[in-house]
């Protein structure tokens, strides 16, 4: 008897003990109202903390421990060593509900072959301690991921947004908040899984349900009015009132904001890298629209948008946190290679084999094509049940600038139907209503950075398309892809004009937050990148994130480079109606406190090209051979240190 007695207090102090130190987690609210509205998830009871113990974030609720869409380690919290801490997260609204796990994970368990894209090790699942309760979002307050765009009629205003279902929505709009003088039905469509062409899109960690894409358009517009508007509907909420400034036809003045390449930040680590620098590249881009007051502008986002990369939930991010912006000025795009590129598109010639690769992470153009809805018919099939490739290349007028947009991913040579677009719209332009001329599309046709892969390609663009850009006088041609600021001269066929009138002026603005690049010069941890020399047609090269602001009239154009750090210029381009160029301000200033010259147009290019060559003689040769002895850099020469913020 006395035995059976110790043993059935040996088995309760066993419960008890491990009663009492069962991990605990709570979540705070369980119920939020909109996207970036924050929980905070708190735990206690962790035995023997490790540095790796994390959290993970799971949406559906009932996803497979290694399906998470993102982690957060315990370590984050200053309490974590105690075995207890907290959390606090905003968290999007993905259509489903979402849930918090806890795991234990030690550095012995790192498994090297498992890793996200920078080759950081993903975190464990074998040591699951403690799930959370459920966490979602209210219904009946509308709408989300609220944007505008241009129709091809100039009275006209796009707007698209999500929904968790298909039922019919609504665009409601007037000159005054709740006096809604018109009411237009939208259109809605969505994609499914299997309209994805490859992993991770359509693989079931990649793929989460992307709800009912809605798309109305408000008619009917007086010229440069501010109208307020809502999306919704009376049964399922509207929308909070947005307001935007309509086209002005009348009107010669131009405003719009131009990068590319910028993706999302995401508040906590996922399977591939987000973009942090984003956040300052809208903020300040708000700051400007805000200060323009009840000017018309928009922003032109050129390829490489969200970088989800088959990671479905990091465009409702990138839609989220460009709502701010989007919902009061339209917002176009054109195609990149992280929107589209997958081993079976349809146009891959030989030559471009290295070029178009996996980018696309298996999307294939979809949440792009389905997702945004830009002027213009164009479209190419995918090959597969997916929907047909669209928004590729458009054009459109505002104010004194003429815009063009085409794709790099699809085929543009001679005798294709980008090609004759390209052709005809450039020789139909009216130059006495818009004397500038803007040419954008992702890969650049020019650039000094090393993106040798792409030397193809570029080819290929000096071949065909750089013959129609000289020959219709395109004013500004601007490009992404390489993550940084580069400005070139008027040039054609790398030679800078003999007069500043004629040729082309090309700048990559591909700064605007995706940090995956190699600079001009090493950064110190990473001391293996190479230096790039520059040449004298590189008038400025600049490696701050940031965007561009396109100011014009019909007397003259302005490009700044503005950057992050300060929401400063960095450095300028003007563009006279009569074809002049004139480069550079004598008001700009560096980090280092250096100044950045005035290159005045009215000083002979032959006097100044002399100069430069003879200082590059010299200075290049020594810059250039140090360049050599580090990488190979094949057939560069006559290097110059021209105004550059790396070198």
């Amino acid at each position: 008897m006395m035995k059976l007695l110790l043993l059935l207090l040996l088995l309760l102090s066993i419960i008890t003990q491990t009663s009492l130190s069962k991990v605990t987690i709570s979540v705070t609210p369980t119920t939020l109202q909109k996207s970036g509205d924050k929980v905070t998830i708190s735990w206690s009871n962790v035995d023997s903390p490790s540095k790796l113990d994390w959290l993970g974030l799971y949406s559906p609720p009932d996803s497979p421990h290694d399906h998470f869409i993102g982690y957060k380690f315990l370590s984050s919290s200053p309490s974590w060593q105690s075995g207890s801490g907290s959390i606090s997260l905003p968290i999007t609204n993905l259509r489903s509900n979402y849930s918090f796990r806890i795991f234990h994970w030690t550095e012995s368990e790192i498994n090297p072959k498992r890793h996200d894209h920078d080759h950081n090790p993903l975190p464990g699942t074998a040591h699951f301690l403690a799930e959370s309760d459920v966490v979602g979002f209210e219904s009946g307050h509308g709408p989300e991921q609220i944007h505008l765009a241009y129709t091809d009629v100039e009275d006209e205003m796009r707007v698209m947004f999500v929904v968790g279902d298909g039922e019919e929505r609504s665009v409601k709009w007037g000159e005054r908040d709740g006096e809604w003088s018109h009411v237009s039905v939208a259109r809605v469509v969505r994609y499914e899984r299997e309209d994805m062409c490859d992993a991770p899109a359509n693989g079931s960690i990649g793929w989460r349900d992307p709800g009912w894409i809605h798309d109305g358009i408000m008619k009917d517009l007086k010229k440069g009015v501010r109208y307020c508007y809502q999306v919704g509907s009376d049964s399922k909420g509207w929308s909070t009132t947005r307001s935007f400034v309509s086209r002005n036809g009348d009107s010669d003045e131009t405003i719009a904001f131009l990068f590319g390449d910028m993706g999302t930040s995401t508040p906590y680590a996922t399977f591939i890298r987000t973009q942090d620098e984003s956040i300052s590249t809208m903020k300040w881009i708000l700051r400007d629209i805000e200060a323009i007051g009840d000017k018309h502008a928009f922003v032109s986002h050129i390829g490489d948008i969200s970088y989800a990369r088959g990671y479905s939930w990091l465009w409702d991010h990138f839609f989220t946190q460009v709502e701010p912006v989007a919902s009061k000025v339209p917002y176009h795009v054109c195609i990149g290679n992280h929107e589209y590129d997958w081993p079976l598109q349809p146009w891959k010639p030989d030559w471009a084999n290295a070029a178009y690769g996996t980018d696309g992470g298996g999307e294939c153009g979809v949440p792009y094509s389905l997702k945004f809805n830009m002027p213009g018919n164009s479209s190419d099939s995918t090959g597969t049940r997916a929907p047909a490739t669209r928004n590729l290349y458009y054009s459109f007028d505002t104010g004194a600038v003429h815009f063009v947009y085409i794709s790099t991913e699809t085929n543009f040579v001679a005798g294709s139907s980008q090609y004759n677009f390209i052709k005809q719209d450039l020789e139909s332009v009216d130059r006495s209503k818009t004397p500038f001329v803007v040419v954008q599309g992702h890969r650049p046709m020019y650039t000094t950075s090393n993106e040798n892969r792409d030397a193809p390609l570029r080819n290929k663009m000096l071949e065909h398309l750089e013959p129609l850009f000289t020959k219709y006088n395109v004013t500004l041609a601007l490009w992404g892809h390489v993550h940084r600021y580069e400005r070139f001269c008027p040039v054609n066929n790398f030679i800078c004009g003999s007069s500043w009138k004629g040729f082309p002026v090309h700048a990559v603005i591909g700064m605007g937050g995706q940090d995956w690049q190699s600079i001009w010069e090493p950064r110190p941890d990473h001391p293996n990148d190479p230096i790039f020399p520059q040449p004298a047609r590189s008038m400025f090269r600049g490696g701050e994130f940031g965007y561009t602001k396109l100011v014009a009239t019909k007397e003259k154009l302005t490009l700044t480079y503005v950057g992050n750090h300060d929401g400063k210029m960095h450095d300028m381009v003007e563009f006279l109606a009569s074809g002049e160029v004139l480069s550079g301000d004598d008001s700009i200033s560096v980090d280092d406190g250096a100044r950045i010259g005035v290159v005045d147009s009215t000083f002979s290019w032959y006097v100044k090209g002399a100069s430069v060559l003879v200082l590059g003689a010299f200075v290049g040769y020594i810059i250039g051979y140090a360049s050599h002895s580090r990488k190979q850099n094949g057939n560069k020469a006559s290097w110059t240190p021209v105004k550059s913020e790396d070198i």
